[in-house]
């Protein structure tokens, strides 16, 4: 089985060609993330934060600061409860979309959270590790310097994509709840925002066979398993202006960064 290093939070990430050598030959290049050295961290990121922060801005700020090192994160364990708790899976998963699409980051490392982590704690840290400290004005820096390339920036949307990377089905439980809720607390009901839920197709089907599916349609939101980075990809498409919860969307196409409140909102 071709090896890849499932102690951090990460796999490793070869090239299709060593991959596909390493499935054929049953062995892999010792190199990289495969080595022990290769998955110290060389930045010790620390957390001092009055809530728990979202995880694609989260993920963003750490991304754009060590770009394709390892990070060590301190802190989240105050937010997140241990794996394999599906929120944390959830959350874990749009962190790692955000620091490897706004940086280059192919492995972290959560404190307390993790396999690695748990079992080494900070002697997975090197010596010489820089240290980024994160507040919740640094993060707020970092939100407010997404770029917004609307040609009318006050304009109202006209789509909303929620899930990339995709949702899990505890997200999509989530969501529902928030949009039913929201809808009723304001007297509407109907979403003013052409919505789309994206989710895996086996996640999908699932999702459709219990009752809160037919609670999300009656929102007027969609449930689809398209990519929404591929849809923006479209040049028509890309003119369109587009919000959404995803900072791997954003950094790659003509949509709008919102926080889950700004969404709901």
């Amino acid at each position: 089985v071709f090896a890849n290093s499932v102690l951090g939070a990460k796999c490793n990430r070869n090239s299709g060609i060593l991959e596909l050598f390493g499935s054929i030959l049953g062995y892999a290049p010792e190199f990289g993330f495969l080595t022990e050295e290769g998955r110290k961290a060389s930045w010790k990121v620390v957390l001092k934060l009055s809530k728990k922060p979202e995880a694609q801005v989260l993920g963003s700020a750490i991304g754009m600061k060590v770009m394709d090192e390892v990070p060590y994160v301190e802190g989240l364990d105050a937010y997140l409860k241990p794996l394999p708790d599906e929120d944390t899976i959830a959350y874990l998963k749009d962190f790692g979309a955000a620091t490897a699409s706004n940086g280059a980051v192919g492995l972290y490392h959560i404190d307390k959270i993790t396999p690695e982590a748990l079992e080494q704690g900070e002697s997975l840290i090197k010596g010489d590790a820089k240290v980024y400290v994160i507040d919740d004005a640094e993060l707020e820096r970092v939100y407010q310097n997404y770029p917004v390339l609307w040609a009318k920036k006050d304009a109202k949307p006209q789509k909303c994509f929620i899930g990339c990377p995709h949702l899990t089905y505890r997200q999509l439980e989530n969501w529902t709840d928030d949009l039913v809720q929201t809808l009723k607390e304001n007297g509407l009901k109907k979403l003013r925002v052409d919505t789309v839920l994206t989710c895996a197709p086996a996640v999908a089907k699932k999702f459709m066979q219990s009752a809160k599916y037919q609670e999300l349609l009656s929102t007027g939101a969609h449930l689809a398993s398209i990519c929404p980075l591929m849809y923006m990809n479209n040049p028509i498409c890309a003119k369109k202006r587009v919000i959404t919860n995803s900072n791997k969307l954003r950094t790659y196409s003509t949509a709008r960064y919102c926080k889950d409140e700004e969404i709901l909102s």
